[in-house]
């Protein structure tokens, strides 16, 4: 039986990929912020039967990680972590030059720093599973300048980094930074909220990160628009 990390599980683009992992028979262990969208998720991913473990708490917390990982430890390991928290750093987004540093620093915490905690501490495990694998869910504005995401770019940028050398560093891990492009989010929403443009669900997206799950391909960073048009 294979066991995940999913962290922001509670809705969005976590929840519904921990809800198609528990479809295929995944043990899950869920992190969120929320405790009450959480246990909402917890039943809505229970439904499948599988086993999971729903621990609210903040990744940035590192007491927080080390339960995660102990939380999947007590499933059966680790085979898949996927750091899916974000933070923006300002709601709505603002320009650099009204940028709080605070909001810089959170946002860095919660997407890079914590990012790489909680690798570190599943690391040992990952690296005892036959199938480990680490997905860091990426930005296109870790790419792109976009006016307003540069905060939360740049956290997404370094994300992309710690991935790209991660996979250099353990070899026998696939290490995937995945841009899942817009979705219609309720972190979306609280980023530019004047902009009502329809968006695909986060469920439309799910199948480009089983994908990578399916055909394990070599790491490295990966889109889902793309991963999606090769599945056709």
């Amino acid at each position: 039986m294979s066991v995940a990390i999913v962290t922001g599980a509670s809705k969005g683009l976590g929840r519904a990929l921990a809800e198609a992992l528990a479809a295929r028979g995944w043990d899950l262990v869920l992190d969120a912020r929320g405790a009450g969208a959480l246990k909402e998720a917890e039943a809505a991913v229970a439904a499948h039967g599988t086993r999971v473990a729903a621990l609210p708490g903040d990744v940035v917390d590192a007491g927080h990680r080390a339960a995660l990982v102990a939380a999947a430890r007590e499933l059966g390991g680790v085979d898949l972590l996927v750091h899916n928290a974000s933070a923006l750093g300002a709601e709505p987004l603002v320009t650099l030059a009204h940028l709080p540093l605070s909001g810089l620093r959170r946002a860095l915490e919660v997407n890079t720093v914590a990012a790489l905690g909680l690798v570190q501490e599943a690391l040992p495990a990952l690296r005892a599973s036959a199938a480990g694998a680490v997905i860091a869910v990426s930005s296109d504005a870790a790419v792109e300048a976009y006016a307003t995401w540069g905060g939360y770019g740049a956290s997404k940028a370094a994300l992309d980094r710690l991935a790209a050398v991660l996979a250099v560093e353990e070899p026998a891990l696939r290490v995937w930074a995945v841009d899942p492009g817009d979705m219609a989010t309720e972190l979306y929403a609280a980023a530019v909220p004047d902009d009502d443009a329809p968006r695909p669900a986060p469920a439309r997206v799910v199948p480009a990160f089983l994908r990578l799950l399916d055909e394990r391909p070599d790491s490295g960073r990966y889109t889902a628009s793309a991963l999606l048009a090769q599945g056709r």
